[in-house]
Parts: C-alpha cells; sequence; structure tokens
C-alpha cells in the first residue's frame, strides 16, 4: 500500500466521523457568509402595525372591584372610604408587578382623578361663596395660606422635600384627597415618588376623620355661636363630606354655614393649582416654552371652571347634582387606589412616617388660624 492510499484511507475515516458528529442541517447555511440569515431566522417576528395594545381593562377592573370593597367596608363599618381605598390599594401593591395592569393602573390614576376633580364643580356656585361675605371670604384665603405654608415649612423642618410639603399643605387647605390627587398632577411621579404620596393620603384621610369626631366637641367646650363653629368645622376639616358631617354634628345652622365654607375652600382649588404650577413649573423644566403656554390652565383645572360657571348660571336638577358628586367620589377612590397600587411597599418602609409630619402640622395650623378668624370676625 502506497503512502497515498494511507492518507486517502485516513482522510475518508475523519470524513465520516465528521459527518457523524457534525449535524449540518442545525447550522446557517454556507452560503450566509456574516451570517444575516441565521439572525434573522432567530430574530422575534416583529409586531404588525395594527396589533392591539395592552388593554386597559384589566388594571381599571382591578381597581373597580377594590373600589367596590371599599365602598361595601365603608358603609357597613362607617369607615372613611378614601382611607379604606388606600389601605386595601397599598395591600394588593403586587398587581403592579405584573405589566399588563399597567396601562389600566395610569388611565385610574390619571384621567379617573381628572374626571373626579371636574364633577366637583357640580357642588359649587358663585353665589354660595358670595353668601359668605367680605371679610369671612378674607378669612378664609387667610387660613388656607397659613396653612398651606405651615405645610412647606414643616417638610423643610422634618428633612423632607419642598414638593412634599406643597402636597400636604395643598391638601390641607383645600379639600384633602381630591386636592392632593390634582396637586400631584402638577408635581409629577418624577419629583415627588408615589410611596411619599400614599403616605400623605393616608396623614391627611386620618386627621380629616379625627377632626370629624372632635371639632364639634370643642366647638362646644369652647361656647362657640353656630356660624363660629360652622366656619370652624368647615375652614379646617379636609374632606368636604366630613366637614359637612361635622358641621352638621354641631346643630343645623353650623351645617349649612359649614357647607358654604367648605364649598368656597374648593371653589379656591383652580386657583391654588395655577398658582402652584406656574411656581414649580414643570417637570421638564430645560424646555423652553412661551409665556402664553407656561400660562395655560390644565384642562381639568378649565373645566372644572366651566362646570362651576355653569352650575351658576343654570339650575341643575338636584338629582344630577347628587349623582354627579356620588360619580366624582366613585372616581376618586378609584385613583386613590390605583395611585396606592403603584406604590412600592419596601420604600415605605424606608421613609417611615416623616413624610406625614407637614399634614400634622398644617392640620394643626389650619385648626388654630380657624379659631382665630371664627372669634375675630363672627
Amino acid at each position: 500500500m502506497t503512502p497515498w492510499d494511507r492518507n486517502r484511507g485516513q482522510r475518508e475515516h475523519w470524513t465520516a466521523v465528521a459527518r457523524q458528529e457534525i449535524d449540518w442541517d442545525s447550522l446557517p447555511s454556507a452560503a450566509d457568509l456574516f451570517g444575516e440569515l441565521h439572525l434573522a431566522e432567530q430574530a422575534p417576528a416583529p409586531r404588525a402595525p395594527d396589533a392591539p395594545r395592552d388593554s386597559i381593562l384589566p388594571g381599571l377592573t382591578i381597581c373597580a372591584i377594590a373600589a367596590g370593597a371599599a365602598a361595601w367596608l365603608a358603609e357597613h363599618y362607617h369607615f372613611p372610604i378614601i382611607l379604606l381605598g388606600l389601605l386595601i390599594g397599598l395591600s394588593m401593591s403586587f398587581v403592579a408587578r405584573e405589566p399588563r395592569s399597567h396601562r389600566g393602573l395610569d388611565f385610574a390614576s390619571r384621567t379617573c382623578l381628572r374626571l373626579g376633580v371636574v364633577l366637583l364643580g357640580f357642588q359649587v356656585t358663585f353665589g354660595q361663596i358670595g353668601s359668605l361675605g367680605p371679610e369671612p371670604f378674607a378669612g378664609l384665603v387667610g387660613v388656607m395660606a397659613l396653612t398651606f405654608f405651615a405645610g412647606v415649612i414643616a417638610a423643610r423642618l422634618a428633612g423632607q422635600s419642598s414638593y412634599t410639603g406643597i402636597l400636604a399643605g395643598g391638601a390641607t387647605a383645600i379639600c384633602g384627597a381630591s386636592a392632593a390627587m390634582a396637586l400631584y398632577g402638577i408635581i409629577g411621579r418624577e419629583r415627588l415618588p408615589q410611596t411619599q404620596f400614599a403616605i400623605t393620603l393616608v396623614g391627611v384621610s386620618l386627621a380629616s376623620a379625627v377632626a370629624m369626631s372632635l371639632y364639634p366637641i370643642l366647638a362646644g367646650y369652647l361656647q362657640l355661636s353656630h356660624q363660629q363653629a360652622g366656619f370652624l368645622i368647615g375652614a379646617s376639616i379636609h374632606d368636604v363630606a366630613q366637614a359637612i358631617g361635622g358641621g352638621y354634628a354641631f346643630s343645623e345652622p353650623a351645617g349649612s354655614y359649614a357647607t358654604i365654607v367648605k364649598l368656597s375652600r374648593v371653589a379656591l382649588l383652580a386657583p391654588v393649582v395655577v398658582i402652584t404650577g406656574l411656581a414649580i413649573g414643570e417637570p421638564d423644566s430645560g424646555a423652553r416654552r412661551t409665556l402664553w403656554r407656561r400660562l395655560a390652565l390644565p384642562w381639568f383645572i378649565t373645566a372644572f371652571f366651566a362646570v362651576v360657571l355653569v352650575n351658576s348660571l343654570v339650575p341643575v336638577p338636584p338629582v344630577l347634582g347628587s349623582n354627579a358628586l356620588a360619580l366624582s367620589k366613585g372616581l376618586l377612590l378609584i385613583a386613590v387606589i390605583a395611585t396606592a397600587m403603584r406604590s412600592r411597599l419596601d420604600l415605605l418602609m424606608q421613609t417611615g412616617l416623616r413624610p406625614a409630619i407637614p399634614v400634622l402640622a398644617a392640620t394643626v395650623v389650619s385648626f388654630i388660624a380657624s379659631l382665630g378668624v371664627a372669634l375675630l370676625l363672627l
């Protein structure tokens, strides 16, 4: 056997071995020099332009179910419904781990909030504000200003950001959770984490619930008149329903006057939100905007003004007003629950209760200032 024949036999042997060990069908095409065909086969197929996006229904449905549970518990156990919604939302924060729920939660926390604020306009007329009188109205504005800046200063002293103080002071000065939600829409998640926002909402709801039970007793102990007690309760209790309930717990005349005072505070929601937005700017402050764009109102505040104007000029049937109030409460409750679900409980444990300090300070200042105005002007 010649050397050529031996080498040929070895070559045939190793070729057969290679054919057995290598699965050529699983490899890229021999003509695919740079691997384009192989990469194209392995890459995921692109989504068609008309493919449906994630629906808002999963997240929105979960929020609606949680809101129904909160409403049932609040009705049967006489507990503040907003606070119950917050607690239920925080306990269900695991829902936000599912990406399919994000669009629904975002829709609930933004769109439902804004629609709820708009519907609040059916509860206010300019005639109600005018019936308060110039001196009590000026005193009310002074109380709100002191309360607002008390929250800002307390936040600074507690080592919190000024945005936390703006949120706490504004919510305490105006109308509780609904004002907090409106102001948070101006501040934005980029500047204030949702965890701190949730703590502020808890503090505002608890303070309002305690005040509704305590302030009528204190007004009776201080021997205030019906008008003085109505002003004190209407100017210092945060939530609308609890302020009105606290006024009627003292007396019927006090309840009527507390309603006018409280609704006057609600009417001032739009100016406060506008002034706050102009003062702090937008989160992307680096972008230059024209003057008229910076002065433009958020659409839901403009709609709130329009509804108040219509409600002042055109008699609205009581049924429509009561249904609008119920729908507004439901939308705000859904927004609160969605915001709580998007909050991270691990950050909640890290921050502790420090974000609630501005709420406490603003509540105390609100009570003292309201009492002073009631004793001096009424």
